[in-house]
């Protein structure tokens, strides 16, 4: 019997444009099924980018992505199907309702209408959306939007869901929710990668971890293997070793005299 395929298995992916930058660099990267993983690197790093050549939103250069099993590329239907993604640009259509938000998004991946409807009201519950479902997406507040990007993420059951920054502007309550719930959809068996600039949420949620930057994958791991390698004690310093700044560590700061 033949093991199961990793969730994403990223294999030599390089994306250079038109202009000759070249922001992803031989990236290698293999994500379990079922795991929580995490990708951390300061803007510009090419986060964005992978995620976009695992989505489909960016063709690659050279090298391979596949998500449990299928290339992104050459099996685009199959791999989209299996993967979404909570981008962390608000990008809902301003004209539709709550409810036609996801309903066109299940649409698009070829839900049939009882369970559309079913799956709607499934989620909108989920998310405390329930009351507006009729509502234009404009109303809504910068966190219900925020709710509803992923609620709309997770429309089609992907085993696979991706989010880029998903708590990035929200409260401390709505923060502690969407933690909650994304834990939740992990344990019951969905694969999650996760880009953050709030080191608490990776520390949190993340099985492993991997370092991006200068379109490379500088390190990976648990936190405690990367903090061994780069011989610190926390998530935190090792991240400002990644990206040079040191000086900024709480540790040291700490450490100076009065």
């Amino acid at each position: 019997m033949s093991a199961k395929p990793p969730a994403l298995e990223i294999t030599d992916l390089v994306k250079r444009y038109p202009n000759g930058m070249e922001a992803l660099k031989s990236v290698s990267l293999e994500i379990a099924e079922g795991e929580f993983f995490g990708l951390l690197g300061p803007n510009g790093a090419g986060k964005s980018t992978m995620i976009h050549c695992t989505t489909g939103l960016a063709r690659p250069t050279s090298g391979s992505v596949k998500i449990f099993g299928h290339d992104a590329v050459n099996h685009y239907r199959e791999a989209r199907e299996a993967v979404a993604l909570a981008p962390q640009e608000i990008n809902l259509d301003m004209f539709l309702t709550l409810e036609e938000t996801l309903d066109l998004h299940g649409g698009y991946f070829g839900m049939s209408k009882a369970d559309r409807k079913e799956r709607t009201a499934e989620l909108l519950d989920a998310f405390s959306l329930t009351s507006k479902r009729d509502e234009r997406t404009r109303t809504l507040s910068g966190g219900m939007k925020r709710r509803l990007t992923l609620a709309r993420a997770l429309m089609h059951r992907p085993r696979l869901l991706i989010l880029d920054e998903p708590t990035a502007g929200v409260d401390i309550e709505l923060r502690l929710e969407l933690w909650q719930y994304i834990e939740k959809i992990n344990r019951e068996g969905t694969t999650v990668m996760l880009t953050t600039h709030y080191l608490e949420e990776a520390e949190r949620m993340c099985d492993r971890i991997a370092f991006i930057n200068h379109g490379e994958i500088a390190a990976h791991g648990t936190i405690e293997e990367l903090s061994a390698r780069y011989g610190v004690n926390s998530l935190e310093d090792a991240y400002l070793e990644l990206v040079g700044r040191q000086e900024l560590s709480r540790s040291h700061v700490t450490a100076e005299p009065v």
